[in-house]
């Protein structure tokens, strides 16, 4: 009998929980799920900027890195056209043949590390383009998104 009368004020303390629970309308709903939108365009915002500045800060070494290479490059090649022009006068000398195939094998490396650091520089600027577009595209989202504020009348 006592138990009886303790389940059954238990019973009713749980059927009457769910109707003091406090109910959450749709546009409430709504807003939170807006305001969470929000927060998470935020959040990839500010890691794209972060991002870009990395990137930013990593195009002056690859500016440099495409100058320097392009001059050894083109060092290389006249290097190369005066072995093979002093070959051109002595074409039996073996001493300026293996100086040529050098210098020519030397011109061609040269020229492969400054292609590969101009494509690098063109993929870097690539991905930075990309990514400002990605930045003002969040933006313009966020821009659309926030409530519009009106001033309040006097």
């Amino acid at each position: 009998m006592k138990t009886n009368k303790i389940i059954a004020g238990l019973s009713l303390i749980l059927l009457a929980f769910p109707l003091t629970a406090q109910v959450v309308s749709k546009d409430s709903l709504a807003t939170l799920k807006e305001q969470r939108q929000m927060l998470e365009i935020g959040k990839r915002l500010n890691e794209n900027k972060t991002e870009l500045a990395k990137l930013e800060n990593e195009r002056e070494g690859k500016v440099a890195a495409v100058s320097q290479t392009s001059e050894n490059a083109q060092k290389a090649a006249d290097a190369n056209k005066q072995a093979a022009d002093k070959l051109g006068e002595e074409s039996q000398d073996r001493k300026l043949a293996r100086r040529a195939n050098n210098s020519a094998g030397s011109a061609k490396s040269d020229a492969k590390k400054a292609r590969k650091a101009g494509y690098s520089l063109e993929k870097l600027d690539n991905d930075i383009n990309s990514l400002k577009a990605s930045i003002q595209e969040d933006e313009k989202k966020l821009t659309d998104m926030q409530p519009a504020v009106h001033p309040e009348p006097m």
